[in-house]
């Protein structure tokens, strides 16, 4: 099946889907949530399907994330398409995370925001030397969603909470690290991975998934998050922004000042609200409960002026230089995090 944006199709025992907006790094719409959902049930009830590999068409990468473009226009248009697509989106993400049967994900090239989603909380996450992987929320007034805050306090030491405040962009070896994927395949064998599992007898198990990709796996190099994980460990490990930041400017070498500059050009609303969500979710007993809370945030969002102006400033206008309100950290006072933290109306429903 092909609907433009999403193929569909079957490979020996693999169900294929093949997000199809290359010009658009595969982005993310609302019909194309719809479409993975609908085809991951019906692969789920298929006997002949064992397993099911998600993938990008093009080279540049596997998914950028939700189309910002177009959510920008609905919060302006108070047409509920933004509210719908996050709702969908985060059910999306709960299916892939429970998901019956081995789900693959080949994280080959660029993986953001609601790429994350689709890859890792599947079973099997595939990086390359190409992967460059983030959670990029907060240099757009917005905050790490699709589950991030069940996924990143779950990372070692405080790496989640260093790529959820910076949004700064990871390669494969910190990828594996923080724990958002498994294995380094070369690029050049992807299409033997597709290959070699779709071959597998029917029946195969997870058991089975993981040997393929282990036999085609390679070294995944030194991690920079790994070699500066004792000073992440230090500077991150406090409950307000004020104080990682004051850290960072006491710690030495480059990359905490690099970390401390970025942070720095973030949306000081989101790194706070970024922060209390990733410490409710490392306090938290389910995903769910996680992406419920992440809904609430994202529907107050629509409100949010530093939402509209980080995207405007990022993919309209372009110039790279938002105007955020407030525009410090220390401005940013309590009463306006806490607003953000209203429950979703309706609840989610998973």
């Amino acid at each position: 099946m092909q609907d433009g944006e999403i193929i569909i199709e079957r490979r020996g025992i693999a169900g294929l889907v093949r997000l199809n907006r290359p010009r658009a790094l595969n982005s993310l719409t609302l019909p194309m949530i719809r479409t993975i959902a609908e085809a991951l049930h019906g692969f789920a009830g298929d006997d002949q399907v064992a397993a099911v590999v998600i993938t990008g068409e093009g080279e540049r990468g596997l998914c950028a994330g939700g189309d910002i473009r177009a959510l920008h226009e609905s919060a302006r248009a108070g047409d509920g398409l933004a509210a719908s697509f996050w709702r969908e989106e985060f059910r999306l993400n709960h299916q892939i995370a429970s998901y019956p049967k081995p789900y693959v994900a080949l994280m080959d090239g660029i993986t953001m925001g609601g790429g994350v989603g689709l890859s890792s909380h599947g079973r099997h996450r595939i990086v390359t030397e190409r992967t460059r992987l983030a959670m990029p929320e907060t240099g757009i007034g917005y905050v790490p969603d699709v589950g991030a805050t069940w996924l990143l306090p779950k990372a070692s030491g405080e790496a989640g909470t260093w790529l959820g405040l910076t949004g700064l962009d990871i390669g494969a070896a910190d990828a594996i690290h923080a724990g958002l994927a498994d294995v380094q395949i070369a690029s050049s064998r992807l299409g033997e991975v597709i290959d070699v599992l779709s071959a597998l007898p029917r029946g195969s198990a997870s058991g089975d998934v993981d040997a393929v990709l282990q036999a085609l796996s390679e070294p995944a190099g030194e991690s920079r998050l790994s070699q500066n994980a004792a000073m992440i460990d230090r500077a991150f490990r406090f409950d307000t922004v004020e104080e990682i930041l004051a850290a960072l400017a006491g710690e030495e070498g480059d990359f905490a000042a690099e970390t401390r500059r970025v942070m720095l050009t973030r949306s000081p609303t989101s790194l706070k609200l970024a922060l209390t969500l990733l410490r409710a979710g490392r306090r938290s007993a389910s995903l769910a409960e996680c992406l419920g809370r992440e809904l609430g945030a994202c529907l107050q969002m629509l409100d949010n002026p530093d939402f509209f102006e980080g995207i405007r400033a990022a993919v309209i206008d372009k110039d790279r230089n938002p105007q955020w309100s407030p525009a410090s950290v220390e401005a940013v006072g309590a009463a306006t995090v806490e607003r953000f933290l209203k429950p979703a109306e309706p609840p989610l429903e998973l």
